[in-house]
């Protein structure tokens, strides 16, 4: 590695630290982020980029143009996860401020904390598998905050909710941005996947949510009813079933639009959103509305987006972005191969096994289009076959990873903004409990595929 890789990679690694230490310095983690990307870019563009580009050396204005090129490129797919993300933030507090999850509530009313626990697991994790685990973990903070009054309590719901959305979007192949990209190379199958990681997931959660419940004796103090609750009255019953249903089964259609189109999930988004606009905006002015008509207007809802947790986002993975320009991930990757090496068959088994450690500290995305990279689909090799182990290992690992910090998945982020979730916190109170259930799971895995013989 050279020395401006070091450099780059030593940014990267003090603004982290400056992230996981927001509680000391009370510098926001958007804030530092948006400085990571602006430093790992800056200092990859001073000093020297034609190093990473061989084919420009000595023509430093094509050579500038194709880093901007590239830079263009990260920030259009991060783009998707951000159009992705307001989309689906918008259209969940829409149908909620329309009564639409009052149904949800009602079923999972219950006054003991643990049965509350385990109905949120279940729900979550489930649910998860059939939307993804960011829109899923968006809808049951939702409902939380109108279960769980105190905020003590609800940050371990919400913890769980982090952990069982990201183990549910695992087995499932448009559960998860990384199951998506594995299925539509062709690495897995939808039937292979759900079959054989299902268990592993589950075990993900369950044992998780078991060490959870410890923490959980007694009775809920139900909160106050909410006073968007009291004026769904503005709209009639009919109108606001149908932007339930417009919402909640267009988040469904979302993976189906994109299997037909192929287009990018966010496209999807944007287009249930703009329908639903539509249709509320006919729907309103059809009625004399006063305040709350005019508060549940989706204009008035773009204006309460967490801004915060956007540039968060945006920061991180466009500083992600300039460590995987620079090879860093892919270096990391070979290493791994060299590490392992002696390991035999079980290699896999600990290559994966890190590389989802690592999707808790990086995005998995760029993670596990490395290894994409990395290992061509072999027919021939039984790990690397289409549902070998190692296809199969690395979207679990990369996907239940990310639960061992609260910033390692877009469910972790989300729930960070929307719920004030500290990573001090967070690492102190579920990160272990989080990496036990991960071990667990691939341990179930190991026995599933060595002891059982499943897939063989």
């Amino acid at each position: 590695m050279s020395t401006l890789s070091i450099v780059i990679v030593t940014v990267f690694v003090i603004g982290y630290l400056f992230i996981a230490l927001e509680h000391v310095t009370k510098v926001n983690k958007a804030a530092v982020a948006l400085l990571m990307f602006v430093a790992t870019w800056t200092i990859f563009m001073l000093g020297g980029p034609a190093e990473y580009f061989p084919n420009f050396v000595g023509n430093h204005e094509e050579l500038v143009q194709h880093v901007s090129k590239v830079i263009e490129e990260h920030l259009g797919e991060t783009g998707t996860t951000l159009f992705f993300l307001m989309g689906a933030m918008t259209i969940v507090e829409l149908v909620d401020q329309n009564g639409g999850f009052n149904f949800v509530r009602d079923l999972l009313k219950t006054k003991s904390k643990r049965g509350l626990l385990w109905r949120i697991a279940w729900l979550t994790f489930f649910l998860s598998a059939i939307l993804d685990n960011l829109t899923t973990s968006i809808v049951m903070i939702m409902i939380l905050r109108k279960l769980v009054s105190d905020h003590k309590d609800r940050l371990i719901y919400a913890s769980l909710v982090v952990i069982a959305a990201n183990s549910g979007g695992a087995f499932s192949p448009i559960g998860d941005v990384t199951t998506i990209m594995l299925w539509n190379k062709g690495a897995i199958t939808a039937a292979g996947v759900i079959m054989e990681i299902i268990i592993p997931s589950i075990v993900s959660m369950v044992i998780p949510a078991y060490i959870l419940s410890l923490k959980l004796n007694g009775e809920l103090v139900m909160p106050t009813e909410n006073k968007t609750d009291e004026a769904t009255g503005d709209l009639t019953d009919k109108q606001r079933s149908i932007i339930f249903y417009l919402g909640v089964g267009g988040l469904i259609f979302v993976p189906i639009f994109k299997t037909i189109t192929h287009l990018p999930p966010f496209v999807g988004i944007l287009l249930i959103l703009g329908l639903l606009w539509t249709v509320t905006e006919i729907f309103y002015a059809s009625h004399h509305q006063g305040h709350h008509g005019t508060q549940k207007r989706i204009t008035n809802m773009l204006s309460r987006i967490d801004m915060a947790t956007i540039l968060f986002f945006l920061g991180i993975l466009m500083a992600v972005g300039c460590l995987q320009t620079i090879g860093a991930l892919t270096l990391l990757g070979e290493g791994l191969n060299v590490a392992f090496a002696g390991f035999g068959d079980t290699a896999d088994y600990f290559i994966t096994g890190v590389i989802g450690v690592l999707s808790s500290i990086v995005d998995n995305v760029p993670l596990v289009a490395g290894c994409m990279g990395m290992y061509p689909i072999d027919p021939a090799s039984a790990n690397l076959a289409v549902d070998g182990v190692f296809w199969q290992l690395l979207a679990y690992c990369a996907g239940v990873g990310g639960s061992m910090l609260i910033i390692g998945s877009a469910a972790g982020v989300v729930v960070m903004g929307l719920e004030k979730i500290s990573f001090g916190w967070y690492m102190k109170n579920i990160t272990w409990i989080a990496f036990v259930g991960y071990l667990v799971g691939i341990l179930c895995y190991w026995v599933e595929k060595s002891v059982l013989g499943f897939g063989l």
